[in-house]
């Protein structure tokens, strides 16, 4: 299965938080893993927000962020390319949402995502209505 997971949602795999059980269950029905380029970076601020609040010691973070950046070696990072961001747009237009939400959505369509997965239920809808079947964790 062809599983596309926003940051929201990924960030749970590396930072315990509600959902992190869900989402390495969903994730372990997935045959090839996609996210957008803005993924890598959204979930390193993630995890240093957490450190600078204190809720992951620099031990933690540093082995938090080397598994990450290990783990997108296997995935399939894609690109924002002209068709994504176009295709944002129009997402954009039709949803209340923030722009990188609309993106991941994009890249998710772009891809042809069996299953999208996300942490925010406003995401999660706009998907729905975007066509795409979806999973919030």
């Amino acid at each position: 299965m062809r599983v596309f997971i926003d940051s929201s949602a990924l960030a749970k795999l590396y930072i315990e938080e509600a959902g992190s059980a869900e989402t390495e269950t969903t994730l372990r029905g997935a045959t090839v893993l996609g996210v957008s380029a803005l993924c890598v970076p959204e979930v390193v601020s993630a995890m240093n927000r957490r450190r600078r609040e204190a809720r992951l010691a620099k031990g933690q973070y540093g082995s938090a962020k080397d598994r990450f950046l290990d783990d997108m070696g296997d995935a399939d990072v894609l690109p924002l390319s002209s068709s994504i961001v176009d295709r944002s747009i129009a997402i954009l237009e039709r949803n209340a949402l923030r722009a990188s939400d609309a993106v991941h959505i994009a890249s998710a369509l772009d891809w042809r995502c069996d299953l999208f997965v996300s942490g925010d239920a406003r995401q999660i809808a706009a998907a729905g209505k975007a066509g795409l079947k979806t999973r919030k964790v």
